[in-house]
């Protein structure tokens, strides 16, 4: 009975005090307790509002559908590591190679493919990019290059679909049956021409990327010639 009254007490003690341990607001381990304070304003002085003033946001706002969440989580790129891994000529079935500009132009069969050199992701879709007709970019998943992306626009068709994985030789897209043939280069990962974001672009001109794309081509044996 002793024993049981003694820790009454002593659990009586313990919830007088909060539980918190020392005196002084300290709890036991020497960590600081919070110490809540209220700010009383001065006669005349008008409270600080938050940065949004009284506002608490806009009423007539709406969240961002999840469908539309969801697509853009698809079209994000990859960043995936370099590696040793060896590309396709994705021109294979060219039979005319043409100027170089932004990239390379060329023109093949009605219907031949351009092929993923590697496994890439495609990004995404311009539909009317140049004289009404698509541009499509995607993101080369291993290799070299891994993580850098590339285009192929204006005289294609059969586009694969935003956000799809496609392996090693499936088809990109295919030549159209007319249009102003094909434009193969590099990208920037918002679809806009690595030409025009790095050193502009006015028509015909000969761009350091469209070179480099050439001589890119050539080091996997499609002979497009000299830029």
């Amino acid at each position: 009975m002793v024993r049981r009254a003694a820790l009454v007490t002593v659990v009586l003690s313990l919830a007088g005090c909060g539980g918190t341990g020392a005196a002084g607001g300290t709890p036991a381990g020497g960590i600081p307790g919070a110490r809540p304070q209220v700010i009383e304003p001065a006669a005349g002085v008008q409270a600080v509002s938050g940065p949004l003033g009284d506002s608490v946001g806009d009423p007539s706002a709406h969240a961002v559908p999840l469908s539309q969440v969801k697509h853009e989580l698809r079209l994000e790129i990859v960043a995936e590591r370099i590696t040793n891994a060896t590309y396709i000529d994705p021109l294979q079935y060219v039979n005319r190679w043409e100027r170089t500009d932004q990239g390379v132009d060329a023109t093949l069969p009605v219907g031949a493919p351009i092929l993923a050199p590697c496994p890439v992701k495609i990004l995404d879709v311009i539909p009317d990019w140049y004289a009404g007709q698509p541009l499509v970019y995607f993101e080369l998943l291993n290799g070299r290059q891994a993580g850098l992306v590339q285009y192929v626009a204006e005289q294609i068709t059969a586009l694969a679909r935003p956000g799809s994985i496609l392996q090693r030789g499936e088809a990109i897209a295919h030549f159209a049956a007319s249009g102003t043939g094909i434009e193969y280069g590099w990208s920037t990962p918002n679809g806009i021409t690595l030409a025009v974001a790095t050193t502009g672009y006015e028509e015909g001109q000969i761009t350091p990327a469209g070179r480099s794309m050439r001589r890119w081509l050539n080091h996997l044996g499609a002979n497009a010639g000299p830029s």
